[in-house]
C-alpha cells in the first residue's frame, strides 16, 4: 500500500510538471507571436518601458460566466543590469472579462509600467482597478499616443482571441500568485516576489519564455 501512495503521488507530480510546462510554452509561442507583427503587436516603446510583463495563455470565456478561476499565467519583472528574471506563477480570478472578451478563449498580455505596480504584482494578490490602474493598451508600433489615460495607467492590458489582437480594460480581476504552480517549477513553494528578486536562476522549462523577452524588448528601461 505504502508503495502504491508513492506510485499515485509520482505520476501526479509528473502530471502538474507537464501541464506547467506546456503552460510555459504556450505563454511564450503566445508573445513571439504577437511581437512578430510589428503593426499589430505591444508598441516597442511601450515593452521598452515596462518593468514587468504578465502572460495568460488561453483564458476561458465559460469560467468567466460562473466567477470560477479562469486563468493561470507567468510573470517576469526586469532585474537592474541583469534582464528579465526568472518567473513567477500567477492565477487570474474575476472581473467583467467575459462580457468584453469574444470567442470561447482569449489570450492576455499585461505591461506593468512602474515601480508602484510592480510592487503591487509582487504581493501575494491584488485588484486591477482598485488597487491597481489598468488601462486597454494601444495597438501597434505607431499607438502610443492614442490615449494620455492609457499613459498615466500602471498597467496596460491587451487580448487576443480569433485571431485578433486589441487593448482590453480588466477592471475588477483579481491577480493571485500561485505557490503551487511555483513549486513544480523550482521544485519547492516560493513567493513571486523571491523568483523574481531573488538570484534565482531561470529553470530551464522557463527558458525559452525568458529569451523571447529578452529578444523583443531592449535591455535599457526606466529603472
Amino acid at each position: 500500500m505504502p508503495f502504491l501512495i508513492v506510485l499515485l503521488l509520482t505520476a501526479a507530480s509528473l502530471a502538474g510538471a507537464d501541464k506547467v510546462g506546456l503552460r510555459l510554452d504556450e505563454a511564450t509561442a503566445v508573445f513571439q507571436e504577437i511581437m512578430s507583427t510589428p503593426d499589430r503587436s505591444i508598441p516597442q516603446d511601450l515593452l521598452d518601458k515596462a518593468h514587468c510583463v504578465v502572460i495568460v495563455p488561453g483564458l476561458k470565456k465559460g469560467a468567466f460566466i460562473i466567477g470560477a478561476k479562469y486563468g493561470k499565467g507567468y510573470l517576469s519583472c526586469r532585474k537592474p543590469g541583469a534582464g528579465w528574471s526568472a518567473p513567477g506563477s500567477i492565477r487570474v480570478e474575476g472581473g467583467s472579462l467575459g462580457f468584453q472578451i469574444g470567442g470561447s478563449e482569449s489570450d492576455v498580455i499585461m505591461l506593468v509600467m512602474n515601480e508602484r505596480g510592480a510592487a503591487k504584482l509582487l504581493s501575494t494578490k491584488f485588484t486591477l482597478g482598485g488597487e491597481g490602474s489598468v488601462a486597454a493598451g494601444p495597438v501597434g508600433r505607431e499607438a502610443t499616443a492614442q490615449t494620455d489615460a492609457a499613459m498615466r495607467a500602471e498597467i496596460l492590458s491587451w487580448s487576443r482571441s480569433r485571431g485578433v489582437f486589441a487593448g482590453l480594460s480588466l477592471q475588477g480581476a483579481t491577480l493571485r500568485q500561485d505557490l503551487d504552480d511555483n513549486a513544480v517549477i523550482y521544485g519547492k513553494k516560493i513567493s513571486n516576489q523571491e523568483a523574481v528578486q531573488a538570484s534565482t536562476p531561470v529553470p530551464k522549462a522557463a527558458q525559452s519564455l525568458i529569451s523571447s523577452l529578452s529578444k523583443y524588448s531592449s535591455a535599457k528601461n526606466s529603472n
